[in-house]
């Protein structure tokens, strides 16, 4: 009861003939001459290969270092902002507990909306 089915042997036999390590059928072979050229070009295609490997090795490690280094500039600028956030709010309160005392913003006399330089140095601390 085969229905079609090559016998097992036959299938081992296709596959295996078509493996390119097998030698070539007699009166088909290779002069030596292009056995060493075949030779030649696996090795200067190994040698590229290699190569290729090396350069994508390399260009990974670049962009490594990259990522590492732009992680430690966002470190440190996100500490700068928060020692810029803590000063603004420093300086904040300052201005708001200047603005309690200050005699030009409780002047009824002061109409004017822009200040004066010669008026804003008389409220600065000396």
């Amino acid at each position: 009861m085969s229905h079609g089915v090559p016998a097992s042997g036959s299938v081992l036999q296709r596959s295996s003939s078509s493996d390119g390590n097998q030698p070539q059928v007699p009166g088909r072979g290779r002069s030596p001459e292009e056995d060493d050229r075949k030779i030649r070009r696996r090795e200067k295609n190994r040698v590229a290969a290699q190569r290729s490997r090396k350069k994508q090795t390399q260009k990974a490690d670049k962009l490594h270092e990259e990522y590492e280094c732009l992680e430690q500039e966002n470190t440190s600028l996100k500490r700068e902002i928060g020692k810029l956030t803590d000063e603004m709010k420093h300086l904040s309160e300052v201005l708001k507990d200047h603005e309690k005392i200050c005699p030009l913003l409780h002047c009824s006399m002061n109409f004017v909306t822009i200040p004066r330089p010669d008026a804003l140095t008389s409220c600065l601390p000396r």
